[in-house]
């Protein structure tokens, strides 16, 4: 059995590799555009099938479920909410963002403040990279990975040289994508492995109601909604880990942050072949994102019903998975759940490539370097930096009881404080560079000082959307007080076509309309009660 599962994790993976290099293999790689934004030409589906699986991740799939095994569907704001945000930077950002034909997101805040500024910025994005996605992602894919497949026994060896062995599998494979087949390859393989985790993660809260309705999926909701209705309850209460008040302030503010100016994520709406393809893939996104708690957050309250109440919650999942799912079809899970770790690792190295060579190594260090040589020096960067997190992956191991939440913490350093300059900078003509400098610094500062020195009691989300209304209102008064020489005004580059999907806004209003639907299904006048 053991051969049937390792059998069929080989045939996946090689299939996806395949499929990778054969849509690839003629692109251009040895232009700017060709290798960072492969080419401008993704289109609306491969826009959203890389967007979801850049998104789904290890640390989701366990951290979700687990929360849900614990308290309730409240945390399934974070993929729901998301819906809005997307509709928002597709109808907003996304054109501005054509229009400037931009590569990374700080070029505009360049244009639009100072060099200074986009230095600034790109520093926080590569501090946020490197230090807080990537190594976390090794981790929590090979712990996840090496029990799978029982890579201790395989080789011999204990659960920290499993450890090491597993990050640098994963860390390997996903660096050949990122460095050597640019965003293109990244793309492709990210959208075959998402239908696979959309199939594979949807099987198993499927089997899970069918083994818990006796072999009827809707008797073992039904089961659900009986024994265990609080769970269903999607607003929750303040001492939910996403509080329902955080839909309103910081959390929308988070996933605007996230889908909308992240560079591992923006750069594949950025890298559209036109506005038109970029709208659709965001709106398809924004529907696939509404299933998302059927995969993250119900597969935990499946378990609590037909597991009990005795696991630890961050095994809820794998407990889960290892009760339902059949063992032939364990190697295909593996290979898809492989799949999001390699897209979620391979976009944040593609992504730190492209911040540090267009924005630091070549304004700084070579300004009149081809684009040729930028390429091959970032792919020896990118060899360097994935060595990097795939030492300081297995670390992670090392580090005490509930390190996670201050990576989650961490996210806030970097995450609002950006989001909250660009939007200023895109909704005014005369706000100072000095203004969006200051606004940076005391943000972070005061972040800090709440996160790590001072414990007001409040929600982080909450803070962070009072420090956004603060810094902008700052940002504001110093544009009154001390307005830029000249009014600023977005020049179209010509890019690329900048007519808009006819359909977007009946699609997004449409997306917004579920979204609401689904909080009033999941709330205590619906089916909760």
């Amino acid at each position: 059995m053991a051969f049937i599962t390792i059998a069929s994790f080989l045939f996946f993976t090689g299939l996806v590799a395949i499929i990778s290099y054969v849509k690839t293999r003629k692109e251009d790689l040895t232009t700017s555009d060709g290798y960072f934004l492969g080419g401008r030409s993704l289109t609306g589906w491969v826009i959203a099938g890389s967007l979801m699986l850049t998104n789904l991740s290890t640390e989701q799939l366990v951290g979700l479920n687990a929360e849900g095994y614990e308290f309730s569907i409240a945390s399934m704001g974070w993929e729901v909410g998301s819906a809005l945000a997307l509709v928002l930077v597709a109808f907003y950002l996304l054109p501005r963002y054509l229009k400037g034909g931009i590569t990374t997101i700080p070029d505009f805040l360049e244009d639009r403040f100072d060099p200074g500024v986009k230095l600034f910025v790109t520093i926080l994005f590569l501090f946020g990279y490197i230090l807080n996605l990537m190594p976390p992602i090794l981790y929590t894919g090979a712990v996840a990975l090496r029990e799978m497949f029982h890579v201790q026994d395989m080789f011999g060896v204990g659960d920290t040289a499993a450890l090491w062995i597993t990050v640098w599998a994963i860390g390997i494979v996903g660096s050949i994508y990122a460095i050597f087949g640019g965003l293109k390859a990244v793309a492709v393989s990210d959208t075959i492995n998402g239908i696979g985790l959309l199939f594979g993660g949807l099987l198993i809260p499927v089997l899970g109601l069918a083994f818990l309705g006796d072999g009827s999926p809707i008797a073992g909701f039904q089961t659900i909604v009986e024994n265990t209705p609080e769970k269903l309850n999607a607003i929750g209460g303040e001492k939910e880990p996403l509080p329902f008040s955080t839909m309103f302030t910081g959390l929308l503010l988070v996933n605007l942050f996230y889908w909308g100016t992240a560079q591992h994520i923006m750069q594949r709406a950025i890298a559209a072949k036109n506005l038109k393809e970029g709208q659709k893939g965001l709106l398809i996104a924004a529907f696939l994102k509404m299933i998302g708690p059927v995969i993250l957050v119900l597969p935990g309250i499946i378990a609590f019903n037909l597991l009990g109440d005795k696991l630890d919650p961050i095994n809820a999942y794998s407990a889960l998975v290892n009760h339902v799912l059949p063992l032939p079809l364990v190697g295909l899970f593996a290979a898809v759940l492989f799949g999001a770790i390699l897209s979620s690792f391979n976009s944040g190295l593609n992504s730190t490539i492209t911040l540090f060579m267009l924005n630091v190594y070549k304004p700084y260090v070579k300004p009149n370097i081809t684009d040729r040589v930028l390429i091959k020096r970032g792919k020896v960067f990118g060899t360097f930096i994935a060595i990097f997190a795939m030492c300081m992956a297995p670390l992670i191991d090392l580090m005490p009881q509930g390190f996670f939440q201050y990576f989650q913490m961490v996210n806030g350093f970097y995450n609002v404080p950006i989001f909250t300059i660009l939007i200023i900078g895109y909704t005014t003509k005369r706000v100072p560079a000095i203004a969006a400098k200051i606004a940076l610094g005391a943000f972070i500062i005061v972040y800090a000082i709440t996160q790590l020195f001072w414990d007001t009691g409040v929600h982080y989300l909450h803070i962070l959307a009072i420090l956004f209304v603060l810094c902008s209102a700052f940002m504001l008064i110093m544009g009154k007080i001390k307005p830029r020489d000249t009014a600023f005004v977005l020049e179209d580059k010509k890019a690329v076509d900048l007519k808009p999907w006819k359909l977007a806004y009946p699609v997004g209003l449409g997306a917004v309309a579920i979204m609401v639907i689904i909080y009033v299904i999941f709330s205590p006048l619906g089916i909760a009660q």
